[in-house]
């Protein structure tokens, strides 16, 4: 050592010490575990009943998911509850007598399982989708047979118009129901060994609904008053909405131990149709902890309407959180979508660093005015390939449990 070392080392000491504190004054803006992760862009499409053709024939459904895989997509979102059916061999379905015959394809195969397995092998997460939720055809053996689950308006009907027609809507709050709920998705997670659940704006209940006679007495038990006349009191859309997360975090922590891993996928409305209209709290449900991706249905017909949306602070904070993407409509038969319109809102909402899904299958090359062919070229331009990383998402803590009561 020179006759200068001791003093160097000294100084390089106090240096380190100096910086240290410096350092341990600054928040943590990343969570140990995602230190070194780089979260890869969300890339999501649905299968819908109207993709029934492709995914209940073996040779379309590979050459679809293996088309998929290759241009760079990697979620898909199966159908496996719609109309009080269960598009899966249920044996919970089954028991309960919800239906007599089991869904399978064309060459008497699972479709759930094969759709599965071909995604494994191509490297894409499947995660069935719960398409109806607490919704349901009127004319179905589930609310037929359980009339006592339906919840009700306040003038007693029991009907509300909605995409798939006019529908009931089982009691969230019922245990009965959130049974059913409960059994019918761990069944797949635990049977099929899927790779999470995916529950979207039908996990939900209109403003409207909520006055039958067993919600009643459990918000009087609750509060010691009789719900509001006006469904729209902020007071009992706060009791119903938090009574749904309440729910929904008993069923993601069953799922959690049932399959440690599985991902609680959500595609909700825009918040605030979500929360006012559809009692429906996904802000909370990031914030709690409880989805694990967020995927945010902006069916907008141009771009001045669907710009706003990416921008939104529940958005934004969510995207810190969790991975988050903007589901948009690909087409429809009634309403062929541009590629061109598809491609403006692919690169805005990647200038957000949200990713993206599309609604439906089908709709990506078949429903638009250009040709499959010109179609899958556009994909293929701007997903091609492995997906994409975004910057690291900030560690943000989540907030305390739910109150008992709940």
């Amino acid at each position: 050592m020179t006759r200068h070392g001791p003093l160097r080392w000294i100084a390089l000491v106090l240096c380190g010490c100096l910086l240290s504190g410096l350092l341990s004054g600054l928040p943590q803006l990343t969570h140990p575990a995602l230190a070194q992760e780089q979260p890869v862009e969300l890339r999501g499409v649905w299968f819908t009943a109207n993709d029934m053709p492709v995914l209940r024939d073996r040779g379309r459904m590979q050459a679809a998911v293996n088309q998929l895989a290759d241009l760079g997509f990697n979620r898909l979102y199966p159908v496996v509850w719609n109309g009080g059916f269960a598009y899966y061999p249920s044996r919970v379905s089954e028991v309960r007598q919800l239906q007599d015959f089991t869904f399978r394809g064309l060459q008497g195969q699972d479709i759930l399982a094969e759709v599965i397995n071909a995604g494994r092998r191509r490297g894409l997460k499947v995660i069935p989708w719960f398409e109806f939720g607490f919704m349901a055809p009127p004319d179905s053996p589930m609310a037929r047979r359980h009339r006592s689950w339906l919840t009700q308006k306040r003038d007693g009907g029991l009907t509300s118009i909605s995409a798939a027609g006019t529908v009931v809507w089982l009691n969230p709050f019922r245990p009965e129901v959130q049974q059913l709920i409960t059994d019918l998705v761990l069944e797949v997670v635990n049977d099929w060994g899927a790779d999470g659940i995916q529950f979207d704006d039908h996990m939900s209940l209109p403003r409207e609904f909520g006055y039958d006679p067993f919600t009643t007495a459990l918000y009087r038990k609750d509060t010691g008053k009789d719900p509001p006349a006006n469904p729209e009191d902020p007071a009992w859309v706060k009791w119903r909405a938090d009574r749904i997360t309440a729910f929904m975090d008993q069923l993601a922590r069953a799922v959690r131990a049932a399959r440690p891993g599985a991902a609680i996928s959500i595609s909700p409305n825009y918040y605030d149709f979500a929360y006012k209209l559809q009692l429906q709290d996904w802000r909370e449900w990031v914030r709690r902890g409880i989805a694990d991706e967020l995927l945010v249905q902006i069916y907008r017909p141009d771009l001045e309407s669907y710009l706003p949306h990416l921008s939104r602070p529940e958005v934004q904070e969510a995207r810190q959180r969790i991975p988050t993407a903007i589901a948009m409509m690909s087409g429809q038969r009634n309403r062929p979508t541009p590629l061109a319109l598809i491609r403006q809102k692919v690169a805005a909402t990647r200038a957000q660093g949200l990713g993206v899904a599309f609604f439906y299958f089908e709709s990506l090359w078949s429903l638009g005015p250009e040709s499959p062919q010109e179609r899958i070229a556009g994909f293929a331009e701007w997903l091609g390939g492995p997906a994409v990383t975004s910057p690291p998402r900030p560690w943000l803590p989540p907030p305390p449990p739910l109150p008992p009561s709940l």
